[in-house]
């Protein structure tokens, strides 16, 4: 008897859990746009990503997928997930955005992509991406009362890229090449900054051990005094060869 009740009780609960899914689709567009907004508020944006793709497949002519997409663009980016944001404004952009909608978009988007870098000496390739846009942002909207902002991001953009250079510069000079290291530091010095006025990037005290000063770096010595692979697979300066540069 004991086991029968047993597999009664099993038996209802698989088909509690069967029923639950079930109900969890075929649902009108607002039903999935209030459980998106529901999670949001909660700070689950994981849920609230779930949701949106429900909208999105089973209503995907539907008005709300609109102010959906950028709600979650912003979550994303009050929570520190800029390229996820970016991504969502890229939806939104290119899919809902009306011309007058697209400047604080667009705007959006740079935004997201700046803050997305934790420090200048990492990922070029967002780097010359956000230049690009805040580039693309002036040419199109050159009276934008976002103006100041995109300039300010603009201006540190361009001297992390500059950074970056010269750290990629600095490591040819210690492999001896010049020629290499020269053409690093000649990347996209923009005219308009005064370099003889601008300081070196410092290093915070807890990652200077792991990434040195940009001159050196403490564990220096450990490393044999012989020709790095780079330099075993390119010839010399003095040897008349040109040389490549790494490759971004």
């Amino acid at each position: 008897m004991k086991q029968i009740i047993f597999a009664s009780v099993v038996l209802l609960v698989l088909l509690g859990g069967c029923a639950k899914e079930i109900e969890e689709y075929n649902k009108p567009a607002a039903y999935w746009y209030e459980k998106l907004i529901e999670a949001v508020s909660q700070g689950s944006l994981e849920r609230a990503d779930g949701y949106y793709s429900s909208l999105q497949s089973e209503h995907i002519g539907s008005p709300l997928l609109k102010e959906a997409t950028f709600i979650l663009a912003q979550a994303h980016m009050m929570q520190g997930e800029y390229l996820l944001g970016d991504h969502f404004l890229s939806e939104y952009i290119r899919r809902f955005a009306t011309p007058s909608e697209r400047e604080f978009a667009e705007y959006l988007k740079i935004k997201a992509k700046y803050l997305a870098l934790p420090n200048p000496r990492r990922d070029q390739g967002l780097i010359d991406e956000a230049i690009e846009s805040a580039d693309a942002f002036k040419r199109n909207y050159p009276y934008s009362a976002f103006m100041p902002s995109v300039d300010t991001m603009l201006t540190s953009l361009v001297l992390a890229r500059v950074s970056l250079n010269e750290s990629i510069a600095m490591l040819y000079d210690r492999l001896d090449k010049p020629k290499a290291a020269v053409f690093y530091r000649g990347i996209a010095r923009e005219n308009w900054i005064n370099w003889e006025e601008v300081e070196k990037a410092d290093v915070p005290f807890y990652r200077l051990p792991f990434e040195g000063d940009g001159d050196a770096s403490w564990y220096a010595f450990l490393i044999p005094d012989t020709q790095s692979v780079v330099s075993r697979n390119s010839l010399r300066d003095d040897e008349n060869e040109s040389t490549a540069p790494l490759t971004r």
